[in-house]
């Protein structure tokens, strides 16, 4: 769904429809991560969802020429569609991590990447000689622009630095919380309209200069929320120790909470 809704999109566009997946996030994270939306963080869902409708109601005829006529309101739902079932699945990972594997070492989160990579990988290569597409890969190396070597080179190092930022998303997920995770992950993306204008040269129009400004706007908002709860935590750890600094049992909580 992903790679259909850049296929359909500008890279623009695209990157701030994904932004939504932080709205996704909260709702799922409430509902099965026992996660606390407060003002702040219901201000952050509402501004990223608006964002993201902002772009809804564009028109579908895009400025890049590379965007097949006709297609952005498929493009708009399958890339909203994408992000709402990736922070479906950092949710449960989060749910794995509480109900089920209840390991409290960080060898179980490489022990998460690892099984659900394999699963993914076997699921991929079995639809790709399952369609026929196997026969097609000689070819498409062979066309590449940049030679048979930049096409392998690209491939390898695509797949590296994909597991090494999964490894950082499940690690924030088990560290912290789902939400959490998202919100390092969306930091990015409003970031991306602006390099693609630099390197791509895709269009900056005013509707989504807008929405990247109350996309960013969003995130702040979930980045004081953090800012709170953490200075919250502090305030209570300093209480609690000098109320009970003598109690081993309360040493032991406060160095877990730390």
């Amino acid at each position: 769904m992903y790679s259909y809704g850049l296929f359909y999109l500008s890279v623009s566009t695209y990157s701030l429809i994904c932004a939504t997946q932080l709205a996704f996030n909260a709702v799922f994270a409430y509902f099965l991560n026992s996660q606390k939306l407060t003002p702040f963080i219901v201000n952050s869902v509402i501004l990223l969802t608006f964002s993201a409708a902002l772009l809804g109601i564009q028109s579908d005829s895009e400025d890049s020429t590379d965007v097949p006529k006709g297609k952005y309101p498929l493009g708009f739902m399958l890339t909203l569609g994408a992000s709402a079932i990736y922070s479906l699945i950092l949710s449960l990972i989060q749910l794995t991590f509480q109900k089920v594997l209840k390991i409290e070492t960080y060898s179980v989160v490489l022990q998460m990447q690892i099984c659900t990579s394999f699963v993914a990988s076997v699921i991929s290569v079995v639809g790709l000689f399952a369609s026929g597409e196997w026969r097609k890969l000689q070819g498409e190396m062979d066309g590449f622009g940049k030679g048979r070597v930049s096409y392998v080179m690209t491939l390898v190092w695509t797949a590296v630095a994909w597991q090494v930022a999964a490894v950082g998303i499940v690690g924030l997920v088990f560290v912290v919380s789902s939400l959490f995770s998202n919100v390092i992950s969306t930091l990015g993306l409003p970031m991306v309209p602006i390099f693609a204008v630099i390197f791509f040269h895709d269009k900056m129009d005013g509707l989504k200069i807008m929405a990247m400004l109350i996309a960013i706007w969003g995130f702040i908002s979930y980045i004081y929320q953090h800012y709170l709860d953490d200075s919250k935590a502090k305030r209570s750890i300093r209480s609690d120790t000098k109320d009970g600094s003598d109690d081993p049992s309360l040493h032991k909580e406060i160095e877990t909470q730390l």
